[in-house]
């Protein structure tokens, strides 16, 4: 089945749900009535639907249909179960962002670096330190550590723009997974300088730690997100197993 057409059956259901072209707690059109309109199969339909289940936008009634679930996040969300960049987040969220990135350098990784990244011991790294604001608020601290034999010529630039269009876009990586730690940190002087957090007010913020790999298995990425506590929350979508 190609990919790209149920792709774009998601893609295209998820921005009218995102919209309010189907109202919340509204029943979508019916599964023939959407074959009709993307001139798709049955097992193609149902495969973008999954995936709407999946996120959080849909569930599926016995009998009656695919209703809309979906509510939008009221704060800024760093989703769990996806993979997905900072700027894609805004966008989703309908804010504005900007990215500066205030240290960009490379090396090769030693002992301590492996145990913290991951990354074997002479591994060559880009690393980066990236700020990403939402709407002018300047709400995480990006410490960015990437294979430079994954990734090719990464250049400042890139950097500040988005790195994954970069590498989907221009090198055709497929990303595929990221394993994720989140901890709650005492605050670093470089976290309140950049963050613009009061040390009076908190002393503390919430830190994600991921690698990510690609479709070879190989993990290319290695990031610790530093998130002001003030705008810091996440959203997953859980569902309960049968046993």
């Amino acid at each position: 089945m190609p990919k790209s057409i149920y792709e774009d059956i998601y893609k295209d259901l998820k921005h009218k749900i995102e919209t309010d072209v189907f109202a919340y707690q509204e029943l979508l059109p019916s599964e023939n009535t959407l074959i009709q309109i993307y001139n798709c199969s049955r097992n193609t339909l149902r495969r973008a639907v999954s995936r709407l289940v999946s996120d959080g936008y849909v569930q599926t009634i016995q009998g009656k249909g695919v209703r809309n679930i979906y509510q939008p996040v009221a704060q800024t969300a760093f989703t769990i179960g996806e993979i997905e960049s900072f700027r894609e987040s805004a966008m989703r969220n309908g804010h504005k962002s900007l990215t500066k990135v205030i240290l960009f350098t490379e090396f090769a990784v030693n002992e301590k670096q492996e145990k913290q990244t991951g990354f074997p011991i002479g591994s060559e790294i880009y690393y980066i330190q990236r700020v990403h604001y939402l709407d002018d608020m300047p709400l995480i601290l990006n410490h960015n550590y990437f294979l430079k034999e994954a990734v090719g010529e990464l250049t400042k630039e890139i950097a500040e723009r988005s790195i994954y269009q970069y590498l989907e876009e221009t090198l055709h990586m497929t990303i595929v997974n990221s394993k994720r730690i989140m901890t709650v940190e005492k605050m670093t002087q470089i976290d309140e300088k950049y963050l613009k957090i009061n040390a009076d007010d908190y002393n503390c913020l919430a830190v994600v730690s991921s690698q990510t790999y690609n479709s070879d298995g190989l993990m290319f990425e290695y990031t610790q997100s530093r998130h002001r506590p003030d705008y810091f929350r996440f959203y997953d979508n859980a569902v309960r197993k049968t046993i």
